[in-house]
């Protein structure tokens, strides 16, 4: 009995041979061939944006969207300090975050020739627009409530900053799921939902060191839903990627997001035992849900470096997946 080439689809070809194969109780006579790279060189260039511009860019952008969210809930509730606080924190940080955005492009007109066009498939394009939506809105909903002027006209732009908010706060991890680095692109699936509690924890902090402890009580809940979000996914994204998990737990990338771990829970916890009564217990909670969010931002930032530095990360998971389709391929009926 001899395999007879068909004409089928190269794929449909593939399962006959094998399924001969399997007939006839063939069996490799090597082992598979260990992981190597050409000349053990990186099989990705390792990410060259700056820590300071990039994973900078990415915490504060989740601060600033979910402090529109956390104030104009504080406008809704009539706690007048809350709200101030995290409208100026809002316009604060998205200024901020695009001057970072800005300076890692090196000249302001890239982010302006971004703007030419709406790619619906570009991550970038689209958060591009959604950011040159949002800061206007910001930027109105901080002046009318600092200055008492146009009352109206703030709250509409604080109930539009709202409703961006979290788009603003998520829309950076698909940016950069969206590449090639494993660390980041195997995690797409539960990245926006660490970036968007991260976002909310720092929102809550903000609000919990800069509003009185009378006012505190959304922050104090949204601490909490925050940081149960964002720890909860962490854990699903590292159980998941499998040999990945690696770069979130070594070098300085481990250090950062087991910070990030500590300060979060302590962050959370005390605001929601001690914040509603003490205001040192208030701010030390809000100024380490700060320091968790920035740890969590700069974490997942050190370890993508690390993922791209280490060809293993981008091999060893592409020949794991062609493993199981082979043996998908090899559970199916043979042709006969």
């Amino acid at each position: 009995m001899s395999y007879q080439p068909t004409t089928d689809s190269p794929q449909q070809a593939r399962k006959s041979l094998q399924g001969w194969r399997k007939r006839r109780g063939e069996r490799l006579m090597v082992p598979p061939a260990e992981f190597t790279s050409y000349y053990g060189r990186a099989v990705l260039k390792e990410p060259t944006w700056e820590a300071t511009d990039i994973a900078g860019y990415l915490f504060l952008g989740g601060l600033a969207g979910a402090s529109s969210v956390l104030a104009a809930g504080a406008q809704a509730s009539k706690r007048t300090e809350l709200e101030r606080a995290s409208k100026v924190t809002a316009i604060g940080a998205i200024s901020l975050s695009m001057v970072a955005l800005v300076h890692d492009l090196g000249r302001p007109e890239r982010f302006i020739n971004m703007l030419r066009v709406f790619k619906p498939t570009s991550p970038m394009s689209v958060g591009s627009w959604v950011l040159s939506g949002y800061a206007p809105l910001a930027g109105l909903a901080a002046a009318s409530r600092i200055t008492g002027r146009a009352p109206r006209l703030g709250a509409v732009a604080t109930a539009g900053a709202a409703l961006l908010g979290p788009a603003v706060a998520s829309y950076t991890a698909v940016l950069v799921a969206d590449t090639a680095v494993p660390a980041w692109h195997e995690g797409f699936r539960e990245l926006p939902f660490v970036f968007v509690g991260s976002g909310a924890a720092a929102a809550a902090g903000l609000g919990l060191l800069a509003a009185p402890v009378a006012e505190t009580g959304p922050a104090r809940r949204l601490a909490v839903l925050g940081a149960a979000a964002e720890l909860a996914a962490t854990a699903r994204m590292e159980q998941r990627v499998g040999l990945i998990a690696e770069t979130y737990h070594q070098g300085r990338a481990g250090t950062l997001l087991r910070a990030a771990k500590l300060l979060t829970t302590a962050g959370a916890v005390g605001g929601a035992m001690l914040g509603r009564r003490s205001r040192v217990a208030a701010a030390a909670s809000g100024a380490a849900l700060l320091a968790g969010s920035a740890c969590t931002r700069f974490g997942i930032f050190e370890a993508g470096r690390a993922s791209a530095k280490d060809p293993k990360y981008t091999v060893v998971p592409q020949r794991e997946r062609i493993s199981a389709a082979d043996g998908f391929a090899d559970a199916e009926p043979a042709d006969t």
